[in-house]
């Protein structure tokens, strides 16, 4: 019932941020065609659309993806809201903590992908092969696209805060997460291979600062479990 009335408020304040980005899709659709304008040969320099509803359907989706990432401080709020009964009473004040820290690690997925690997994919993919060929490019397929990698990047880049909470409750440890590096290395390879372009300049520019996210998690919960003993 609790993860239901969560899920209910999530959804409203996703709406809401929907609301206010339907004001400024041309805008942000503009974003997002960005890292893909300077590769695009048609007249006008934009995707192309091949159905009357294309358009109409894609500022939805734009307006949608905007909705979600704005409104990532609220959704985070609420997934505090769920897990803060499993903490003790004194482990309730890091609610701001867990928000703050959650929102900064989504966002820096989200600008990572933009600035970072979308420029150096994109390069490569539509270079490769010599400039013979013309990219017509369809609204649909590349908003799919780049929604749903954006949104993996963000969501991939919780890692820390996931094992950080699973530490706290006492599901793992360090140890148990050092002892599991090399069957990590291989689960966060073949992540980065699904959810990324097929080219591995994209793969290892997500790999390394997952790798990278996970060390860091280590240390976290380490920190974690020192605390854990002062205080017993």
């Amino acid at each position: 019932t609790e993860l239901r009335k969560c899920l209910i408020r999530s959804i409203i304040l996703i709406a809401i941020g929907f609301a206010i980005s339907w004001m400024y899709t041309d805008q942000i659709f503009d974003l997002l065609r960005q890292p893909i304008s300077p590769f695009l040969k048609t007249e006008s320099g934009g995707l192309i659309f091949t159905a009357p509803m294309d358009k109409f359907v894609a500022h939805i989706k734009v307006a949608l993806f905007s909705g979600f990432i704005i409104s990532s401080p609220f959704w985070m709020h609420q997934l505090w809201l769920f897990i803060s009964p499993a903490l003790y009473k004194e482990e309730r004040k890091y609610g701001v903590a867990f928000i703050l820290f959650g929102t900064f690690l989504f966002l820096t997925g989200v600008s990572f992908v933009y600035f970072v690997v979308y420029p150096l994919a994109f390069e490569f993919l539509m270079t490769f092969g010599g400039d013979k060929d013309t990219p017509m490019i369809k609204i649909d397929e590349y908003l799919s696209f780049i929604t749903t990698t954006t949104l993996v990047f963000g969501l991939t880049f919780e890692m820390p805060l996931i094992l950080a909470v699973l530490g706290r409750l006492g599901i793992v440890s360090s140890d148990m997460l050092k002892a599991s590096r090399r069957y990590t290395v291989v689960i966060l390879a073949l992540v980065s291979a699904v959810v990324t372009p097929p080219d591995l300049i994209s793969q290892i520019l997500l790999l390394i600062p997952l790798y990278l996210l996970f060390e860091f998690s280590i240390y976290l919960v380490k920190v974690i479990e020192k605390k854990q003993n002062l205080e017993e």
